[in-house]
Parts: structure tokens; C-alpha cells; sequence
């Protein structure tokens, strides 16, 4: 004979950056399982260093990290921790990311401008991922920047159900903030059976955050409007398409976003706007002087756990979304 037979099991193992520990904590606790005690801090010249404290050999090792500010420093953390759980010998290697970094650079606008999005994908191969998975890409093609699995997950039937149940339906209209948004807010019209809206805008290339609204394409008299997009950052376009709604007649407002950014001047615009609430999903951590009346957090942690189980056990992560 030759060779050695092994009868052993799979064994997972839950690891986490510092970025988000609190999304962190609850994926383990849907899972079962305790978040693998790591070692981890900052040289004075702000090199990270990282250790685990738990051997990682033959493992299926899932690494959960949000690119929260300061986004740098959390992308850099979290390629460390992929190299060092591909030197600890881990079987397989799947990267969680609540919220891709840099993908709103997914394409050259102009010439001489970088495919950020596309360097991240590097990165996290290079370093040794060897799968992602992400919820609520910026644009669906940054799943073809990674050479390898990418389970791309969706808040929709979180934040369409709570929206729903919240507002009568037969006043409902789902608006799209701009033309690239259309796509999902028509998966929203189906869920919830409600008519489309879009906010037509343009923005200045030369100045960032900078938007000018012109027209609203869609009834939205006397009408409750839900506004639908991925991310708000410095909340410069949902409240400039707000601002339209309420000028073409709506009645109310209701803004839903996957990943809540909210950087900058947000936090104003936010309490400034006319805007009856603002539902975010828990992949970035909301800032604390955000924790308003008018902002609702839901929590994403059940879903991300689901399609941890799923890829874990060799099951299906589009069963997840399937109607």
C-alpha cells in the first residue's frame, strides 16, 4: 500500500478584520460559531501586524472584512490576514466583503484613469483568496474581475419587505435615482407591484459629488416614493432626487440604500432633507452622530450567514434569491 487514507471532516473556521466587528460577531452567532481569536495591531509607523491564535490548517476559512473608512488601511488588513491564512496551509480561502472597496471605479471614463475596482480583485487573488463574496456590487460586470467564484448577494428582499409592510402599496412608486439604477428598481417594482419612477441627472466630471437634477420621468403626484440605489456617500445625489420627488408632488419619500457610506457633509444633508426615512443595511458601520429618529439599520448578517452555509456545505447561494 501506498499513501495515507484520511476519514477526517470538513471544519470551518469564521475570521474577522477590525473594520466591523459588530457585523463580525453577529455572521458568527447565525452560523454558530465563535469569531477565531486573532492578534492584530498597529506598528507606530502604521505597518499592521497579524496573528492567529488558532491553528487554520486544512480549514475552509471564511475572512469577513468592511471597507469602512479609513478604507486603505482596512483593504491592506485584510490582504494581510488572506496571506496568513495561506501560509498557515488553510484548505480553501473565501473572502467576505459586505462592501467592495473602490467599486465605483469599475471602468475608464477617460483616458489616462485606473480600473481601481479591478486592481482590488488583484490583489485579493494575489494575496490568496480563493473565492468572494460580496453583497450589492456597484455594476454586476466586477464579478468578471476576479479569477475565480465570485456569490454576489442582494439586499433587495430585505429592504423591499420592510418597505412594504411599512407603506400602503397601492401608493407605492419606486423611483431610480439615475439611469444606471433602472435595472434593480424594476426588480423592486416586481416584488412589491408598485409602478417606476426615474430621476434624471447629470453630473459635472470635473467636480466630485457634484449633481444637478432635471427632470423626474414618471408620475409621483400625491404618490409615496421610495428612492433605490446601492450606496450613499455624501448623500449629495439621493437628496438632490429627493429634492425633485418632492417639487414634482410627492407626497412623501423613503430612501433605501444597500451600504451606507455616509461620509463628508452626510450627516447634514441628511438631517436637513425633507425626507420621511433613510434604511440602510448593516455592511458598513453607520457613524455615530448619524443614530437619528429618521434612520433605520437592518441588519445583513442572516443573509451573508445563509450563503456562508451554502457555500460551506457545496449547496446553492442563487437558491438563496430564488422567488
Amino acid at each position: 500500500m501506498t499513501g495515507i487514507k484520511t476519514t477526517g471532516e470538513k471544519k470551518m473556521m469564521f475570521f474577522s478584520g477590525r473594520a466591523h466587528p459588530e457585523l463580525a460577531e453577529e455572521v458568527a452567532h447565525q452560523l454558530g460559531v465563535g469569531v477565531v481569536p486573532t492578534k492584530a495591531f498597529d506598528f507606530a509607523n502604521g505597518e499592521i501586524y497579524v496573528r492567529y491564535e488558532e491553528s487554520a490548517r486544512g480549514a475552509d476559512c471564511f475572512l469577513i472584512q468592511s471597507h469602512t473608512a479609513p478604507i486603505n488601511k482596512w483593504i491592506m488588513e485584510q490582504l494581510i490576514m488572506i496571506d496568513a491564512l495561506k501560509r498557515a496551509s488553510a484548505r480553501s480561502i473565501t473572502v467576505i466583503m459586505p462592501f467592495y472597496g473602490y467599486a465605483r471605479q469599475d471602468k475608464k471614463h477617460r483616458g489616462r484613469e485606473p480600473i481601481s475596482a479591478r486592481l482590488v480583485a488583484d490583489m485579493m487573488k494575489t494575496a490568496g483568496a480563493d473565492r468572494l463574496l460580496t453583497v450589492d456590487l456597484h455594476t454586476d460586470q466586477i464579478q468578471g474581475f476576479f479569477d475565480g467564484p465570485v456569490d454576489h448577494l442582494f439586499a433587495l428582499p430585505l429592504l423591499a419587505d420592510y418597505v412594504g409592510h411599512k407603506v400602503d402599496r397601492s401608493k407605492l412608486t419606486v423611483v431610480s435615482p439615475d439611469a444606471g439604477r433602472v435595472r434593480v428598481a424594476d426588480r423592486w417594482c416586481d416584488r412589491l407591484g408598485a409602478p417606476l419612477a426615474i430621476v434624471h441627472k447629470r453630473r459635472d466630471k470635473d467636480v466630485a459629488n457634484q449633481v444637478t437634477v432635471h427632470e423626474v420621468v414618471g408620475d409621483v403626484e400625491g404618490r409615496v416614493c421610495v428612492l433605490v440605489d446601492d450606496m450613499i456617500d455624501t448623500g449629495g445625489t439621493i437628496c438632490a432626487a429627493a429634492d425633485a420627488l418632492f417639487a414634482h408632488g410627492a407626497e412623501d419619500v423613503i430612501v433605501t440604500a444597500t451600504h451606507g457610506v455616509l461620509s463628508g457633509p452626510a450627516a447634514d444633508r441628511l438631517m436637513a432633507s425633507k425626507v420621511s426615512e433613510f434604511v440602510f443595511t448593516d455592511t458598513l458601520p453607520t457613524p455615530g452622530e448619524l443614530e437619528l429618529d429618521k434612520i433605520t439599520v437592518l441588519s445583513i448578517a442572516p443573509t451573508i450567514a445563509n450563503a456562508v452555509r451554502e457555500v460551506f456545505e457545496d449547496g446553492s447561494v442563487t437558491s438563496l434569491f430564488d422567488e
